[in-house]
């Protein structure tokens, strides 16, 4: 599965393979190295403050036995480039040299006094492991190391030299062309005995690893005590290195984006992005890279025995040949495979419950195995959920006559993706194809190259990153200027959610305007978000005027921008105005934040004469001129419950509810249902409803939920079935108002169910941890498919005309 993605094999001190390797040099053993990756899952999970001294000691113990590991990777690699060096320098000296002396000293510059400086590290690291007691000392050694960091910078410095020089002679010469392609690092645990890798993949690692060569201090020195005596030498060696790294990495930044291709150009990474692409009717992921001259689809291979990370090429097309698939083109693309809603919520509960899991394992202190098995299930439902969540088409087409199609959640990312393309194709001329060797390659350059190492799961993030945000997010946006002209415009809300961007709501279309002012206000329920994002679009009635891209929306995006949501900047609940700029166009937004423990309670009202905040037998009881209306309206509006529900003092509702913006009145009924002091569904049946609705026998399910609902008050029983109606009838439209049953449930079902604050498992002093760390827990998620039972059930009651006239008035 996608979770064995964990970024480059040559990632330096800090990042350790599975299994060790074993150059000629020397036999080592190999039982004491742990998989590194695993020491920073399960090591950071405890922050070093909550570690007592024992425990840290131990710990620091394990640090050095990946750190030992991953220099036994480094000086395996730093062999294989020594190993074709002195056949070279042999036949350099003879009538039909394969490279000249200067040639080599040039391409292999510095490479044995590297690998001498690691092998003395290493040999005198692993004794000290090897009798390890909680006061052995290292830091001599890390100290050593750093104070010989001067002889990276000539290896820098020459670095661009030496690939220039090397892939000069593999043009020239085609036996150094076949040599520098197969060079091997002998590998005693791995089952092939050998990991094969080009000259260019290994002449790469060292710089690489210098620019990694802070973290592995900082990993040991958080795991050692200040009282330790290898503390200041471990302190110092951090010093150096961070002096060191910020001298040159100016000068690396450039080497890491780009690869030398033919004739002295270079070819330089964009961008590049994990992606669904669609292959006859079946979901693969992909990494897909943007280069200056072609895009290219990859694969990655799957790791084993130690390999390091590599990558298939799946296709590429220069940017020169590329298209955006037109109308007609996209008639005869394939149709998306849509997953169920249902389904997606169905992976959403599972990967909740393994949270809560390996939440319950840590608290219980439980060994580590049962963790990672847990950790493993996580990555597996995440990386389900990324692979079946997409349904928005990104096509792209090669003038060959061959179509590709991505699925991509988000059409920010998308106008990103042809924004880019677009801009680098006014620079590109000529088409040009790519021989096997050389996308050979640019596929291996993918490794080192790359910008996104890993797949956006929250299982891949690393411990001390931010989890997000889980709550509600109340976003009113105000208006936009910046319009050159008048035309119909709209906007749409986007935030992450289980480490992917959705689209979460949608305001009016503001007609023949320059000067939009919508003032409507959206609750978006966030789920570990970190972004909002929003764009504004320009409405496009004619369709006849515009190209319609991707067989999708023939609406134009004027302008896209996002706010980062600061946690410590939105924790005190008021409403923070915003501008966002985009394009010359602002976009003028408020938001407000309520965390979880918040969102869950009920409110009610501190007096009794009121409507909102009392109990709807009270409300029911008083005159009917302050009897609930449900009325029906813009059963057309996209996007929002289009539910209309006042507390008319007027008897002519439907005049006055025409006349209203149908957002503020949907808002207005989830608002009075969600204050009301209990649930519509009482606090004294909720547990037998979730209950009920847990039952597996279809026939003993609909026996109890009925009885169930019958049994409640009858004004809530009323104004549920009312409501119930209502809602049918909003589905019915769903072709025009995108909202399903299971969307009117998951809107509904909380507001409808969410027990009362004394019944509610949230905990009453919000400083307390919840449990759950996102909103899709399983409470919530039963909330959720109590509601749709009955939306779906056929034989659901119809309301009682006879009390209909003693309690509710409707207006329709």
């Amino acid at each position: 599965p996608p979770a064995a993605i964990m970024g480059p094999g040559e990632a330096g001190p800090v990042i350790c393979q599975v299994s060790t390797v074993s150059p000629s040099w020397g036999p080592r053993e190999s039982q004491h190295h742990p998989s590194y990756l695993f020491i920073r899952g399960s090591i950071e999970a405890s922050s070093p403050g909550e570690l007592d001294l024992e425990k840290g000691l131990e710990m620091r113990k394990w640090v050095l036995s990946g750190i030992l590991a991953s220099e036994e990777t480094y000086l395996s690699h730093l062999e294989a480039l020594l190993l074709p060096m002195k056949p070279l320098k042999a036949a350099a000296t003879t009538s039909q040299p394969v490279l000249t002396s200067q040639q080599i000293e040039t391409i292999f510059f510095k490479v044995p006094e590297l690998y001498e400086i690691h092998k003395e590290f290493y040999d005198g690291l692993f004794p000290r492991v090897q009798q390890w007691s909680h006061q052995q000392r290292v830091g001599d050694l890390f100290q050593k190391l750093a104070s010989q960091l001067g002889v990276y910078r000539a290896f820098v410095d020459n670095y661009g030299v030496a690939m220039e020089t090397a892939e000069k002679c593999c043009q020239a010469n085609t036996q150094f062309a076949e040599i520098s392609e197969v060079l091997v690092t002998l590998n005693k645990d791995a089952k092939d005995q050998t990991t094969k890798n080009s000259l260019e993949t290994l002449l790469y690692k060292p710089v690489d690893r210098v620019t990694r060569s802070t973290l592995v201090l900082h990993d040991l020195l958080k795991h050692t005590p200040s009282s330790h005596p290898d503390h200041p030498l471990l302190q110092d060696a951090l010093r150096i290195s961070q002096n060191f790294l910020s001298s040159i990495n100016e000068e690396i930044t450039p080497r890491r984006q780009s690869m030398t291709v033919k004739k002295g150009e270079h070819r330089q990474l964009l961008k590049d992005s994990f992606m669904v692409e669609l292959v006859e009717g079946a979901r693969k992921l992909r990494h897909v890279f943007l280069f200056t001259d072609l895009l290219l689809c990859t694969k990655l291979k799957k790791q084993s025995g130690g390999k390091t990370q590599q990558y298939d090429c799946k296709w590429y097309i220069p940017l020169t040949d590329l298209s955006f698939q037109t109308v007609d083109e996209s008639e005869a693309a394939p149709n998306i495979p849509l997953v169920l809603d249902e389904e997606l919520d169905a992976m959403k509960i599972k990967i909740s419950q393994i949270k809560n899991d390996i939440q319950r394992e840590k608290r219980a202190n439980k060994g580590s195995k049962a963790i990672e098995r847990l950790k493993k299930k996580l990555s597996e439902q995440e990386s389900l959920l990324l692979l079946m969540s997409p349904s928005m088409a990104f096509r792209v087409h090669n003038r060959n006559g061959k179509s590709y199609t991505f699925l991509i959640s988000s059409d920010y990312e998308r106008a990103e993706w042809r924004e880019n393309i677009r801009e680098q194709q006014k620079k590109c001329f000529k088409s040009f194809s790519l021989t096997s060797v050389e996308l050979q390659m640019l596929t291996n350059s993918c490794v080192k190259l790359q910008t996104v190492h890993s797949i956006p799961l929250t299982i891949n993030k690393e411990d001390d990153e931010s989890p997000g945000l889980y709550g509600f997010l109340n976003v009113i946006v105000h208006s936009a200027t910046g319009f050159k002209q008048s035309s119909n415009l709209y906007c749409t809300l986007e935030v992450d959610s289980f480490g992917y961007f959705v689209n979460k709501a949608k305001t009016r279309v503001y007609r023949d305007t320059a000067e939009p002012n919508w003032n409507e206000e959206f609750e978006i329920e966030l789920e570990g978000s970190q972004t909002l994002r929003i764009l504004c679009y320009e409405k496009c009635y004619n369709k006849t005027k515009i190209t319609k891209e991707d067989g999708e929306s023939t609406d134009r995006i004027m302008g896209k921008g996002q706010v980062q949501l600061d946690p410590q900047a939105l924790q005190d609940r008021d409403w923070q105005r915003t501008v966002i700029a985009m394009n010359g166009i602002e976009v003028k937004l408020s938001i407000k934040f309520t965390s979880r423990e918040f969102s869950l309670k009920r409110m009610p009202s501190r007096k009794q004469t009121g409507v909102f905040g009392v109990k709807i037998a009270v409300v029911t009881k008083k005159p009917r001129s302050h009897r609930p209306a449900v009325g029906c309206a813009g059963l057309r509006q996209v996007g929002y419950a289009p539910i209309s529900a006042l507390l008319a003092d007027n008897k002519d509702v439907s005049v006055m509810m025409s006349e209203m913006d149908v957002n503020a009145i949907a808002g207005t009924l989830k608002l009075y249902f969600r204050e009301l002091p209990e649930p519509l569904f009482t606090d004294e049946f909720y547990p037998n409803f979730a209950e009920g609705i847990a039952l597996s026998d279809p026939v003993a399910k609909e026996s109890c939920m009925l009885n169930l609902l019958l049994s409640l008050p009858e004004a809530n029983l009323l104004t549920f079935l009312f409501l119930l109606d209502h809602l049918k009838r909003v589905a019915e439209k769903e072709t025009v108002n995108k909202m399903s049953l299971h969307n009117l449930a998951t809107v509904f079902g909380p507001t409808l169910l969410r027990p009362s604050e004394k019944e509610s498992k949230v905990p009453a002093n919000p400083s307390q941890p919840i449990s759950m760390t996102d909103s899709w827990s399983l409470e919530v998620m039963s909330q959720v498919q109590v509601l749709l039972y009955f939306l779906q059930l056929e034989a659901i009651p119809a309301p009682d005309s006879k009390r209909q006239s003693t309690l509710f008035s409707t207006e329709v």
